[in-house]
Formats: C-alpha cells, structure tokens, sequence
C-alpha cells in the first residue's frame, strides 16, 4: 500500500506543482509584455472575500509539503510566508517541489493507515487515517488552491489553457 500511497501523491504534486510554476511564468511574461504592474496579479482574486493569487500559490505549496510530509511521517518543512513577487513565488514553488521530490516511497510504509490528526489539541480537532486524509482532505484542497490560482491569472487575461495547468504528465 505504501507504493499506492506514494504514487497518488508525490507525483501528483510534482505535475501539479510544475504546471504551477509554468503558469506563474506565463503570467510573469504577459504582464511584462503588456507593461502591468506585477502587483495586479499577484493581489488579484476571483471574489473580495477569497484569498489572492500570492496566498493562494503559498496554501497550494502548504498542502503539498504537509501532506506529503504527514504521509512520510517526517516533520512539515515550514516556510515563512514572505513572497512579494512572481521570483519568490518560483523560489517557493521550487522549494516545495525540492522537498516533495526528496521523499521515497519507502517513507509512505503504513501511510494508509497512519492516524493523522489536524489542528492537535484544539476544538477543531481532527482525526482520520492517511488515505482518507490524502483522497479526501489533501488532494481537494491543494486542488482547490491550484485550481484557484489558475482561474485568477486566467480572469485577469493570461492566455492559458488546460495543458498549462496540467502541467508535464
């Protein structure tokens, strides 16, 4: 199971997260082309009360360490949240990848059945094995997010399409 485990995980991340990377790079290139302010982009939403594109790439980038990390049994690496500009956006997205990539399958032994518990010690609380964890928490929500930014940079004109956000598979 600790192969399954892996394979919906690692590499998912790893394609979503090079799509990511393409995308931001895509949306760098239109707004120097055309003369915009990268700030437009990078505060750009879909509604006033979603989160904008920088916080929605920085939560994409948590949910992948996290899970991944959770899954591994291995601390969750943190990051201070600190971007401001499409560079450290990249820088980012790139470390996550590091990190990710740096796991091996060998770590993901038991994954499926490890208790995972969010928000320890709080009245939210939360407690589920991995593979529900993975398939019903982490992947829709690092979905969500990647999926989120992408229809920011899409709304605000950058010419996308399916295959930028699928990324390399």
């Amino acid at each position: 199971m600790s192969q399954v485990m892996y394979q919906a995980s690692v590499p998912v991340f790893t394609q979503m997260l090079g799509g990511l990377a393409d995308v931001l790079a895509k949306a760098e290139a239109h707004a120097t082309a055309r003369n915009i302010e990268a700030g437009v982009f990078l505060q750009g939403r879909l509604s006033p009360d979603m989160f904008p594109l920088l916080r929605q790439v920085q939560v994409a980038c948590d949910f992948a360490k996290s899970v991944s990390a959770r899954l591994a049994d291995v601390d969750v690496p943190a990051f201070d949240d600190a971007e401001q500009s499409f560079a450290d956006l990249q820088t980012r997205v790139a470390k996550t990848l590091a990190f990710v990539q740096g796991l091996t399958e060998a770590q993901f032994a038991g994954a499926a059945e490890r208790a995972i518990v969010l928000r320890p010690g709080t009245p939210k609380e939360r407690s589920m094995n991995g593979q529900h964890y993975l398939l019903h928490y982490g992947l829709p929500q690092f979905f969500f997010h990647v999926t989120t930014a992408y229809a920011i940079l899409r709304h605000q004109g950058v010419e996308l399409g399916k295959k930028d956000y699928m990324g390399a598979y």
